[in-house]
Parts: C-alpha cells; sequence; structure tokens
C-alpha cells in the first residue's frame, strides 16, 4: 500500500470533521418556529392528522359562511357586535396558534418574526372592520401551513425509507442456540442467523454456501446481489431465499449502514451559501420592513392634505402581510432537502447541500483508474504458450503462484484447467523480478523480462509492445512463453464518460498509479482528454493543486478513497467510489457513490444542478411577486387579498416547485 503524507491526511481528517447538527429544521421559518403547541404539521408521529387540519376547515368553514350571509343579506342581524363576534371566533383557531408563537420569539429575544408581523397585520385589520380579511389572512397562512407539511414530509420520506432499514434484532448464536438481541450488543466473532425476509443486523463475511439479498435502500439498485461463501454482506440488506449464517466482522456503530445513516441524518447540517444569505437577509429585511410600515402610516401626515388615518393603517398592514419572508425561509431549505433526498434515493451520498451547489460549479474532472473505471480486479487477458500445451503450461505456472499473495497471482490461480495440479518445490522470491522453483524436477522461472534474460533466457521481441502487465515462464532454461494480466473495465465506465462529458464537463483527466503506458490506453479506449500514470498519491496531489490555480477552474477528484485521501481532500468536491464496506471513503469524500458505478457521478452533477435552478426559480418568484405587490399596497392599489397572494400563495407556489425534485426521473 502507497502511503499518505502524513501532513496532508491531517488535513483531511480536519477537513472531514462531522458536525453535530441534527437541530436541522427546514420547517422553520424565522429560526424559532418550532410549533410546540401541537399545531407542527410535520410531526410525523402525530397521533391524529384530522386534529392537525381541523383548526383550519372550522375558520375557513366560519369564513365563508359569514361572507356569505354578509354580502346576500340572509340574515338581517349580522351585524355590530354580532358580526365582530362571529369572525373572533373564526380568527381564534388559526390565530391564537401564530400570535402564541409570536409572543414566545419576543420572550426568547427574536422580535421581528413572521408571526408578530402576521398578528399585527390581521389585529389591524379588525381594529379598522375589515373582518373577514384579518381572518382570511390567518386562514391561508394555516392552509400554507399544511402544504409545508406536507411537503416536508415528503422530502423527508426518501431519507425516512433509509432509515427503516436499520435493523432492530440480531439473531445470534450462543450457549447453543440462537437468541434475539439488539445489533449493538452483538460483538465482532459472533455467528448470526438471517431468515429469508430479514434484515442483515450487522456487517459479516457469509458462512453459508450461497446468498441472495436486496440492496436497494442502501445502493438504489434493485437487482439483487449473489454473494458465495466468504464474501462481505452488509447490514441494512435483505435476504432473499434462504436462511444463512453470517460471522460478524463489525460492530453495529462500525457497520456501514449505521455510518451512512449517521451521514444522511446530517447531511443538511452543511448550509449552501444561498440559504445562509437568505436566512441572514430574512433577519435583516424584516425589521426594515416594520419600519417602513409605520412611516407609511404617520408619515403622510405631514404630506397629504386629505389625511386619513384609517386608510394609510390599511396600507401598511397590507405592506405587513406582503412583507412576510415565508416563501424563501421555508423553500430553498425545502429545495436543497429535496435534492438531498432525490440523490440518496439513486445512491448518492451528499454530505451536505453545500457541495450540491459545489457540484454545480465543477467544470473539470479527475480520476483516479483502478477502482473508478476499471473493476481493479485482475484478469487473465490472453494465454501464449510456446513450447508446452496451454494446459500444461498453466500448470508449471499455477504451481508456482500458489507460493505467491501478488494481486496477479491470484488473477493467474483462477484460471480453471482440466486434470490434476503440478506442485512447485524449493520456491524463492528474486526481489524485484520474480520466482524460481522447480516443479516435477524442472527448473521454473515465472517473472519479468529481467528474471529471464539474468538466467540467459532469450525473450522473444513480440513482447516488447505488449502494453498490459505480463508474466513470463522460462521452463529449463527455456522460454516457454507469458501471459497478459489486464483490469477489467467497469460495465458502465464508456457511458460514464460520455454523460459526463454531456453534462457540460469540458475537460475530463485521468492520474493513475498504474504503468502510464497501461494509464494511456484506458484513457484512449474511454475517450479521456488527458491521462498520466505512475502517480503517487503526492503526486495525485501536486497535478489538482495545479489545476485549481488555472482562473476560473473547480475540479471534482474522483478516487476510491483510501490512497486518494489527501487529494480528495483538496479538491473542490471530493466524489469517492465508496461501495458499501469503503470506511474511508465515506470518512474523507464530500460526495459517496455507493453503487460503486462511475455513471452515477453524471446524475450527481444533474441533481446539483436541478436543485440549484429550482432554489434559484423560487427566489426570483418570491421577490418579483412581493416588489410588485408591495409597490402596489403603499400606492393603495391593493387589498388585503392580495397581500395573502403575495404572502401564502407565492409560498405554496415555491413549496410545489421544490417538490418537484422528487418526482423527477434520473436515469441517464
Amino acid at each position: 500500500m502507497r502511503n499518505i503524507p502524513i501532513d496532508a491526511a491531517k488535513k483531511t481528517i480536519m477537513k472531514k470533521k462531522k458536525l453535530n447538527l441534527r437541530d436541522i429544521d427546514i420547517q422553520k421559518h424565522s429560526g424559532q418556529h418550532n410549533h410546540d403547541d401541537g399545531h407542527n404539521p410535520t410531526d410525523l408521529n402525530s397521533p391524529s392528522k384530522f386534529k392537525m387540519y381541523l383548526p383550519a376547515i372550522f375558520s375557513f368553514v366560519m369564513l365563508i359562511t359569514g361572507i356569505a350571509i354578509d354580502y346576500f343579506e340572509v340574515v338581517p342581524f349580522f351585524k355590530g357586535w354580532v358580526k365582530i363576534v362571529w369572525y373572533i371566533v373564526a380568527y381564534i383557531p388559526v390565530g391564537f396558534p401564530v400570535m402564541k408563537e409570536g409572543w414566545n420569539s419576543i420572550k426568547n429575544g427574536d422580535f421581528f418574526t413572521e408571526f408578530l408581523l402576521m398578528s399585527i397585520a390581521t389585529l389591524g385589520a379588525f381594529a379598522i372592520g375589515e373582518y373577514p380579511e384579518g381572518v382570511a389572512v390567518m386562514v391561508f397562512y394555516a392552509i400554507g401551513e399544511l402544504f409545508q407539511g406536507a411537503a416536508v414530509k415528503r422530502a423527508k420520506s426518501n431519507i425516512k425509507a433509509l432509515l427503516d432499514v436499520r435493523p432492530n434484532e440480531a439473531l445470534v448464536y450462543r450457549d447453543g442456540e440462537y437468541v434475539s438481541v439488539d445489533p449493538e450488543t452483538v460483538e465482532i466473532g459472533e455467528k448470526i442467523q438471517v431468515r429469508v425476509g430479514e434484515k442483515v443486523p450487522l456487517d459479516g463475511i457469509l458462512l453459508s454456501a450461497k446468498g441472495s439479498f436486496n440492496t436497494a435502500a442502501l445502493t438504489g439498485e434493485s437487482k439483487p446481489d449473489t454473494l458465495v461463501k466468504g464474501e462481505s454482506a452488509f447490514a441494512g440488506s435483505i435476504n432473499l431465499e434462504s436462511v444463512i449464517e453470517i460471522e460478524t466482522t463489525k460492530e453495529f456503530k462500525d457497520s456501514s449502514i449505521a455510518r451512512i445513516l449517521d451521514l444522511v441524518q446530517n447531511a443538511t447540517a452543511r448550509k449552501s451559501k444561498t440559504e445562509l444569505f437568505i436566512r441572514k437577509f430574512a433577519r435583516i429585511y424584516t425589521p426594515i420592513v416594520v419600519f417602513l410600515a409605520i412611516g407609511l402610516t404617520l408619515l403622510p401626515y405631514f404630506f397629504v392634505e386629505d389625511y386619513v388615518f384609517s386608510d394609510w393603517l390599511y396600507r401598511a398592514l397590507i405592506f405587513l402581510v406582503i412583507s412576510c419572508p415565508c416563501a424563501l425561509v421555508i423553500s430553498i431549505p425545502l429545495g436543497y432537502f429535496g435534492g438531498l433526498g432525490a440523490a440518496s434515493r439513486n445512491g448518492i451520498l451528499f454530505k451536505g447541500a453545500s457541495f450540491l451547489d459545489s457540484m454545480t460549479k465543477v467544470n473539470t474532472v479527475v480520476m483516479d483508474k483502478t477502482g473508478t473505471v476499471t473493476k481493479g480486479v485482475f484478469k487473465i487477458k490472453e494465454v501464449n504458450a510456446k513450447s508446452h500445451e496451454e494446459k500444461e503450461f498453466m500448470k508449471y505456472l499455477m504451481a508456482m503462484e500458489q507460493q505467491s499473495t501478488h494481486p496477479i497471482a491470484k488473477a493467474i490461480l483462477e484460471y480453471k484447467v482440466d486434470g490434476g495440479n503440478f506442485e512447485a518445490t524449493g520456491v524463492s522470491e528474486v526481489a524485484g523480478k520474480g520466482l524460481k522453483g522447480s516443479v516435477n524436477g524442472k527448473t521454473v522461472l515465472v517473472g519479468n523480462k529481467e528474471l529471464m534474460t539474468s538466467n540467459g533466457i532469450e525473450v522473444p521481441s513480440e513482447t516488447d509492445t505488449i502494453i498490459e502487465s505480463i508474466v513470463m515462464v522460462g521452463i529449463d532454461a527455456e522460454f516457454a512463453g507469458y501471459v497478459t494480466i489486464a483490469d477489467e473495465l467497469k460495465d458502465d465506465a464508456h457511458q460514464a464518460i460520455k454523460a459526463i462529458r454531456e453534462s457540460g464537463i469540458s475537460k475530463i483527466i485521468m492520474l493513475s498509479g498504474d504503468k502510464d503506458s497501461i494509464t494511456q490506453q484506458v484513457a484512449k479506449e474511454l475517450g479521456i482528454d488527458w491521462a498520466k500514470g505512475g502517480q503517487l498519491p503526492e503526486d495525485k496531489l501536486k497535478e489538482v493543486e495545479q489545476l485549481k490555480k488555472q482562473p476560473n477552474t473547480k475540479v471534482a477528484f474522483i478516487g476510491d478513497g483510501i490512497n486518494d485521501a489527501p487529494v480528495l481532500a483538496t479538491s473542490d468536491v471530493g466524489i469517492a467510489m465508496g461501495g458499501l464496506g469503503s470506511d474511508v471513503a465515506i470518512e474523507t469524500a464530500d460526495v459517496i457513490i455507493q453503487t460503486d458505478q462511475p455513471s452515477k457521478i453524471a446524475r450527481a452533477i444533474k441533481i446539483g444542478r436541478s436543485t440549484r435552478r429550482i432554489v434559484w426559480q423560487n427566489i426570483a418568484l418570491a421577490f418579483g411577486v412581493k416588489i410588485v405587490v408591495l409597490i402596489l399596497g403603499a400606492a393603495g392599489m391593493a387589498s388585503m387579498w392580495e397581500a395573502v397572494f403575495a404572502d401564502v400563495g407565492v409560498a405554496l407556489l415555491a413549496i410545489l416547485n421544490a417538490v418537484r425534485l422528487q418526482k423527477m426521473k434520473w436515469s441517464q
């Protein structure tokens, strides 16, 4: 394993420190809105959904009935105190919770919230005799809250589905029988049983001969994953076919699913710059509007000849209702939350909304080769036997390679031959060259060209043009042949590069630790712009730092998350082909492709751009409508009904626009 530079690794750890920010609530409009009174429409554990809707329904019916009675004059005594009491009764169910929130905010030192604005505006409407409009503002505000609750619930549904895969029991073998225990109490090395349809409770090694698993909740892929004895099974996947046994390799708190759940739960902690700006803006904007409303009420007295206090107060009240920043403060975090949910459903984990934004700015993609666009598994590409039959030649080679632990030896030993195997004796390693030993009484050399020539064996010139890794064999001082070993491209590698380019990325670069000739061949086959092989981790780091110095260049680096940790941390966006078992990838990267599919990179870019587009649509919609109606209200050309639309109506439109993120199709 290559070494990671110590300083760079320290920077990586510091950069990736997790923040304990579980207090995210996108349902807060001003930072104080907790709905402690039980009217929180986003409370998924509410004992009765009907109770949530009852106040708005009651007030709406009272409002419509009162307006109808007033308009058609069907009840002669519906005037004076009767009319006032009617609208007060209609107002209380929707108005009291808002006034209570406003009072609580004031006690907490936060004076200028939308709750205070709504309370002043509606009570002022009652004071000047505009009872229906005062009730209407609160009714439609309550309806807006309900729509917001539904939108938030929908935005959380994708992540809630992921949280539901958290296993709640494990059948562990203790004292001669399987007993059901909490997964957190199971220790490493214990044997657990998983029945058909149950979730795998902890990461472990499959002890049974075979198992089929549904990993859709973890990876976003619906295709079952088939494992054989000795392969790794991951917590959260569902056993599909038969009862299986697993030996645990991690405690629950360290399992892949536990760490992924922790990551997703905290994903909204890292606010985007847009979101942070809007929240700060709302806190400055709201008090300014309050003082403007006071000025709009009182200042005309000094400049207008026929000044009527109630008329100018009405305009100021409209001004206050319009000014509420609900649409901005609700829809923007909701948009980012929807983007995070859509990504997690597709097997892509963003470590925060800030990285959704960062992804939209990327114009240069730098990627590793092995494990990113290739499978990282060596396979025999060609067997070229010169002096023996192919099967006999391979038996000599395999007998020698059985003494080696090199990854190439593993690839060679997977070759299938009929009949008995040969046995090697006296095998020794020649440093940097290969192996030397005896098979069936014959001296056998296995290694590179230098090993052959140093032992007087002439190597054919045809081997000089071979790009792939090559293993040569010499038997009794005669060149017996060679095999070429190559790493396979991932099934979607070509599609991935094509999709990344189509997404608007101007430059795609490959930096690999593999030898340059192989790196160049893979880059050419995939259509990558520029490639460089033989790169150590510090070499990749220097290359990315140089790229970042170029004007208007934003770099995303894609790697395996282990030796690439420093460069993952240094790049503008670090993307790890994390899979389910790569702990370092989860710790280091900003974005994790859980399925190890490079084609998901372009999908991550698409989700980031769609999220940002919807957020800016909402900002433009909210500001545009509010400015127009504010001007009309100040000029006396807009009523409270237009104010309700500018506030609650625009908020509803922005919420519905944000919800679109969760309905979009993200297939390539």
